[in-house]
């Protein structure tokens, strides 16, 4: 195992990483991506437990004995799953601006996974990667449950992760009494800590506002709504540059209007308020200003997320944005653009959403 390790970890992270993205966690809503989590979170779980009643004395058995140096490994696989699995969801459903530190972490944890294994053996760190990662995932299965987001729905998640993470420690504490009592000190501070920084990082907007996420957005010339589609009308670009749409530029002739159309998405049942916030950097304050607010609701359940529009005004030269945040202030995505004034209008290509 040692011999190989080497070739097959990074190999097994890889085609992890790809067979969770496009296979089982394409939405936070479905069943099977919840099961996935809760199969994950129940095998770190009772590795755990097993690791600590070997070390303790309380399993000695031989065939514990002869596999207890893989029961690691097999914790490493379930976080390694937790770590690629909320990555790819958070990822989704940031922007980039501001939940830049939060996803950054969680890449930093999947790809530092393959070299905890000795780590794992250690009672505090154990529980500490436990409280994280389940923190983690309460934070958006709890809004799907409840089809409901925003502050009380956080607190919650905090809240039930504390009470699970005091159920694993009583367990513990029953099988492995010597071990939790010697480390209680470092286990507690590091889940106060852990639970402090995620407050803080969400009570500041840095943590991504799952279960939303952003599907698809950009800025357009006209934007009609005809039956049950969209008609969206963009500058016609060569095809490589349609992949720049989040960050172009907006060649505004006399008279020409400026759309900002987004698909958000929602879990299914749950019904929430998104704004657009418009605003232009003021190259002589050097800070964004805030020209209009468009509030509109949304429905959850549409795979495609559910697309609406807002129409700039007081529109002049100059850098844009708009934020996509919800009715708590969390940034769902940004769409960036540069506004140039031409005396014609150019060249514009359609598509229907």
């Amino acid at each position: 195992m040692h011999w190989y390790e080497r070739y097959i970890s990074p190999l097994a992270l890889i085609a992890g990483f790809i067979f969770d993205n496009l296979v089982l966690l394409r939405r936070v809503d479905l069943l099977r991506t919840n099961l996935l989590f809760f199969f994950y979170l129940i095998v770190a779980a009772l590795g755990i437990v097993l690791i600590n009643m070997i070390e303790s004395g309380r399993i000695r058995r031989q065939w514990a004995l002869t596999a207890a140096p893989i029961i690691p490994v097999i914790v490493q696989f379930a976080f390694g799953g937790l770590f690629s699995g909320f990555l790819s969801l958070y990822s989704r459903s940031a922007a980039y601006a501001v939940s830049w530190i939060f996803v950054i972490v969680l890449a930093a944890l999947l790809l530092g996974n393959e070299r905890f294994t000795r780590w794992y053996t250690r009672f505090p760190f154990q529980i500490a990667v436990y409280f994280g990662v389940l923190f983690s995932f309460l934070i958006f299965f709890l809004p799907v449950v409840f089809r409901q987001i925003g502050p009380a729905m956080f607190i919650a998640s905090g809240i039930m992760s504390l009470i699970v993470i005091s159920l694993l420690i009583t367990i513990l504490l029953r099988v492995a009494p010597e071990t939790v009592k010697r480390e209680q000190t470092r286990v507690a501070r590091s889940i106060a800590i852990i639970f402090a920084v995620f407050n803080i990082l969400y009570f500041t907007n840095a943590i991504p506002p799952l279960p939303l996420a952003l599907k698809d957005a950009g800025v357009f010339h006209s934007v009609q709504h005809i039956d049950s589609t969209y008609a969206l009308t963009y500058e016609a670009v060569p095809w490589y540059e349609s992949y720049l749409r989040y960050n172009n530029v907006f060649h505004r002739a006399p008279g020409e209007r400026v759309y900002v159309w987004t698909a958000i998405f929602a879990p299914s049942g749950l019904t929430t308020t998104i704004l657009h916030q418009w605003q232009h950097y003021d190259t002589a304050s050097k800070q964004w200003v805030t020209t209009n607010i468009a509030v509109f609701p949304i429905v959850g359940g549409r795979d495609g997320g559910y697309r609406g529009y807002s129409i700039g005004t007081a529109i002049v030269p100059g850098q844009w944005r708009v934020n996509v945040i919800t009715q708590y202030g969390q940034v769902v995505g940004q769409v960036a653009f540069t506004v140039e004034n031409v005396d014609t209008k150019v060249p514009l290509a359609q598509e229907n959403q």
